[in-house]
């Protein structure tokens, strides 16, 4: 099969604006020729700056970006091979259907001729021939959004860029218009980039996803790929609906998570701690006595093709897909097959931050005043009677000269409502539900995100204040 070359590369790309925002972070993507790409996460990951960038609309702060191996970081968006179409079909309400589609052609000056064939072979392609005298206030959104489609593609572009061009339409018309595109991409040859937050649009239409979170790309690969291997919780717990455990290797080829010991196909060293992904249409019900684990069913909801199932095994709950029902309060067992367990190494959440040191050689975080003190943390230091730090060997340390780096896990920070009690501020960025508890990222008030595991559901962009103790704190000094 021969390889296709790329028509895109973004190197090193990175967006800061004016008040700091990191937008997109060391963002870095090759696209083929002819490729179907979808950019995927959540409103505020950065999808939308990174298509801005490719159009020429916002140029990078940092990076490169590639057409066909030339280099147009700086180049104007009207000197590249490229269309965007948006959410808003942006349509000029005065003009007809022929007189939108043929606007840009005009404006370069092509001859009439060659314009009336071009739109309407283009019309042809997404279905619209003779409307080309009908006023945009006739048409539906779903139509709209084939005019506004059909006047990008009639220039030709060696890349169409969609910034969730279904957004505005109802699910029918987004499920249909999924087919079209798919349908007109595959017709056109010509590469398409699309931005969504749908994880069902993107794995329906895409040869190529990237997920996104926080300007970070956290995985690029088939859909296929994305939804069976996820390479970390984010990813698992974004594209589809997943259970997510925390859990340790317990032999070869075995995991303990949910209470119980499952066989698995992931070769990970015993005694690693994982996280174990499990779909829910993978999780079969049993008899109480023939699973791995039980649990009480707590709530039974029909979802036409299947019933959604939660079921309580100790502190862990397991959403199960069934298309057999269930009653609320029976006891039920559980099972997975090998092949359906998906093992991760845990990822280190660790939360690390830089702390102050004042003029008292205390240590200050967000203008508070720690209860420690350099002393207590550089093993074998003492003051001397006129105030100077000095080491074990009575040689005087320069507090300008070193850093103290702190470190506290996600357990020990407690989530408050009452900001003012917090030792700093922000508010919910992401959650993920990990079966017995909640992991939250807190974007806070400083820059800085911090990772938090709290028992209780708190909702996304909920202000906080987040308690973390100084004894539950470590401290290591850099010189």
């Amino acid at each position: 099969m021969e390889q296709k070359e790329n028509i895109i590369e973004l190197r090193h790309i990175t967006k800061t604006f004016e008040d700091g925002f990191h937008a997109v972070s060391d963002f870095n993507l090759e696209v083929k020729r002819g490729e179907f790409v979808t950019f995927l996460g959540p409103s505020g990951c950065g999808k939308t700056t990174t298509l801005r960038m490719i159009a020429g609309f916002d140029i990078p702060t940092e990076g490169e970006i590639l057409l066909n191996g030339k280099p147009i970081t700086k180049l104007p968006p009207n000197k590249r091979p490229i269309n965007t179409v948006f959410q808003r079909y942006a349509l000029f309400p005065h003009m007809n259907i022929f007189e939108n589609i043929a606007f840009g052609l005009k404006q370069k000056k092509v001859p009439d001729h060659v314009i009336e064939k071009k739109v309407k072979k283009v019309l042809e392609l997404v279905d619209l021939e003779g409307f080309e005298k009908r006023r945009v206030s006739t048409l539906s959104g779903g139509q709209q959004q084939r005019v506004a489609i059909a006047r990008a593609v009639v220039n030709e572009p060696e890349i169409l860029l969609l910034d969730e061009p279904l957004g505005a339409l109802d699910l029918k018309m987004r499920k249909e218009m999924q087919l079209e595109l798919k349908a007109m991409h595959k017709e056109l040859g010509i590469t398409f980039i699309y931005v969504t937050h749908d994880q069902e649009e993107a794995l329906t239409m895409s040869d190529k996803i990237v997920v996104m979170s926080e300007g970070k790309t956290q995985q690029i690969g088939t859909p296929e790929d994305i939804y069976n291997e996820p390479k970390n919780a984010f990813v698992a717990d974004f594209i589809g609906e997943s259970n997510i455990f925390n859990g340790i290797m317990t032999g070869r080829l075995k995991a303990r998570f949910c209470g119980g010991e499952f066989a698995c196909v992931d070769d990970v060293e015993e005694g690693t701690h994982i996280t174990a992904v499990v779909r829910p249409e993978d999780v079969i019900l049993t008899a109480p006595e023939d699973g791995t684990i039980r649990g009480v069913v707590t709530s039974v909801i029909f979802k036409g093709m299947h019933y959604e199932i939660a079921v309580e095994s100790g502190k862990n709950e397991m959403v199960v897909q069934s298309v057999k029902a269930a009653k609320p309060g029976e006891l039920v067992g559980m099972k997975v097959d090998p092949d359906n367990i998906h093992i991760m190494i845990a990822e280190d959440h660790t939360n690390i931050f830089a702390v102050e040191i004042n003029k008292s050689h205390r240590l200050e975080y967000n203008g508070t005043v720690l209860d420690t003190s350099l002393t207590k943390i550089i093993r074998g230091s003492r003051r001397s009677e006129d105030g100077t730090l000095l080491d074990a060997a009575g040689e005087e340390i320069d507090p300008r000269r070193i850093r103290v780096i702190a470190a506290i896990g996600p357990g020990d920070i407690k989530l408050t409502d009452h900001q003012d009690e917090g030792l700093v501020q922000g508010y919910i960025s992401n959650l993920i539900y990990k079966g017995d508890h909640y992991s939250y990222v807190i974007h806070t008030d400083m820059g800085q995100d911090f990772v938090v595991n709290d028992e209780y559901l708190w909702n996304m962009d909920d202000q906080v204040g987040l308690i973390m103790p100084v004894e539950k704190m470590t401290f290591s000094v850099k010189r």
